[in-house]
């Protein structure tokens, strides 16, 4: 074959893919208070079949991280592609559209681009002031059932927010959500159109609901607790631990009881997503489609003394599922670090967008491909602490509260000056704080500086230079 005639075939062959990729549909599925306690991320006891199953054919990311480990401002974040520090959200009180009256949010821009924007559930925080109908062509929002379930379907309460229910899944909120995603996805398949769909279940955030079917997955003696020695904060700054201080600390069995309902909630969640991949694959979506699975930020079972809650700097609130499958992607597993920031450009590279210019991530298409690759070397989450001060004095930086996660270490910097080094990889329960240790002081400083050196210094050169 002459050079020419094979470059006219890669010419060809390029211009195919592009005109392929610019047809993609996307299925954006979020979970709401999501930890890695997952069948796929080896948890022992989490029964996720249907999380599992998406796993084994897209790309499980091991190391993703949100900016924000609170429901708003991390939701803001990844919407709009811009970090806490700029989006000035730091709460769940402040609509979005309030700070970023001009922004593009992720979905706008799709939409903006030729998609048809759907929207079912919770994407964007709960209540009509969070929503916004300029990034939706159709947007069924929650309703109040979505918090709490109607009087006649509970059963009993269970412990800590545990709520069993006597109905079928379908009578249930996320039921609903989970059947009316199905049905949109042949719609809008149907339509000849490409499209947005993001469906966001309200589950597993507490309170912990459920039918009586998955609480029985999860006898509460069967229930392994993380290991707490008790007082694990004597050397944790103050800071780190607000949410924590003044709360009693729960009875073991109390303790079973709780993460059982959080387990039994996980699994009724998984069960909806099985009803969005059953249509995937009756429909034959999946050649021409993106689905990512991810949750605005993770959360805490009783570690630390009695956290039960997101909003610290720890792993446990920060660290999230992430699971993308596309189109020629293979099944993979990456230790990359990834952020939730960086979903927005991703999905816009994969479906050929043009990549709007104040986006403070940057694509990890290239990991789905190359799981292996060199890649962003810190990964950065941030939380505000400081009381009764209003939402905008909170951007302050002497309120903010930094963390840096390397593949390594986390090292966390309080507005008091109080740090925290932890080694990620012998303490993965961020137990022992190491940062008074003398002979880590230089590992210390250097990850101080990079933490004040901000995002863009983790990237590698290539990627660095286009930012």
């Amino acid at each position: 074959m002459t050079s020419r005639v094979l470059a006219l075939v890669v010419l060809l062959f390029s211009a195919s893919s592009a005109q392929a990729n610019e047809g993609r549909n996307v299925l954006f599925i979020m979970a709401d208070d999501l930890k890695c306690d997952l069948g796929c991320y080896g948890h022992s006891v989490a029964r996720t079949p249907n999380i599992d199953r998406l796993a084994a054919r897209g790309v499980r990311f091991n190391h993703a991280y949100c900016q924000y480990p609170v429901c708003n401002p991390s939701r803001a974040s990844l919407m709009s592609g811009r970090r806490p520090e700029n989006t000035r959200i730091v709460d769940n009180a402040t609509p979005p559209r309030e700070k970023l009256p001009h922004a593009v949010f992720l979905p706008q821009h799709f939409r903006q681009h030729g998609r048809r924007a759907v929207k079912v559930g919770k994407i964007f925080h709960t209540g009509d002031a969070f929503e916004d109908p300029a990034s939706w062509d159709i947007d069924i929002r929650e309703t109040r059932a979505a918090k709490n379930p109607p009087q006649q379907q509970i059963a009993r309460q269970q412990q800590r927010s545990g709520i069993v229910l006597r109905c079928e899944d379908q009578a249930t909120w996320d039921g609903f959500v989970a059947r009316r995603g199905a049905e949109l996805l042949g719609e809008l398949s149907a339509a000849q159109q490409p499209f947005f769909l993001a469906v966001g279940f309200r589950r597993p955030h507490s309170p912990y609901i459920a039918p009586q079917r998955y609480y029985d997955l999860y006898p509460t003696d069967h229930i392994p607790l993380v290991h707490d020695p008790g007082q694990p904060w004597r050397d944790i700054p103050d800071l780190a631990l607000t949410y924590r201080q003044g709360k009693p600390r729960l009875a073991l069995e109390d303790r079973q009881s709780t993460a059982a309902a959080y387990y039994a909630s996980v699994s009724f969640m998984d069960a909806q997503l099985g009803v969005l991949l059953d249509a995937m694959d009756r429909l034959n979506l999946w050649e021409n489609t993106v689905v990512v699975f991810v949750s605005d930020h993770g959360y805490h079972l009783g570690d630390h003394g009695g956290l039960w809650h997101k909003m610290t700097l720890f792993e446990n609130a920060t660290r999230v599922p992430l699971i993308v499958a596309a189109p020629a992607v293979r099944p993979a597993v990456t230790d990359a670090l990834v952020e939730l920031v960086d979903l927005y450009p991703t999905l816009s590279d994969l479906c050929q967008l043009p990549m709007p210019a104040e986006l403070e991530g940057v694509s990890f298409a290239p990991l789905l491909y190359q799981p292996a690759r060199e890649w962003k070397s810190a990964a950065f989450s941030v939380v505000a602490r400081g009381g009764t001060a209003a939402p905008g004095d909170r951007l302050d930086p002497q309120r903010l509260g930094r963390t840096l996660r390397t593949s390594h270490y986390r090292y966390t910097l309080w507005p008091d000056g109080a740090e925290e080094l932890y080694d990620e990889r012998r303490d993965p329960g961020e137990l022992n704080n190491l940062a008074a240790q003398p002979d880590l002081s230089a590992l210390r400083s250097e990850l101080a500086k990079r933490l004040a050196a901000g995002w863009r210094e983790s990237l590698p050169a290539e990627m660095a230079t286009n930012q």
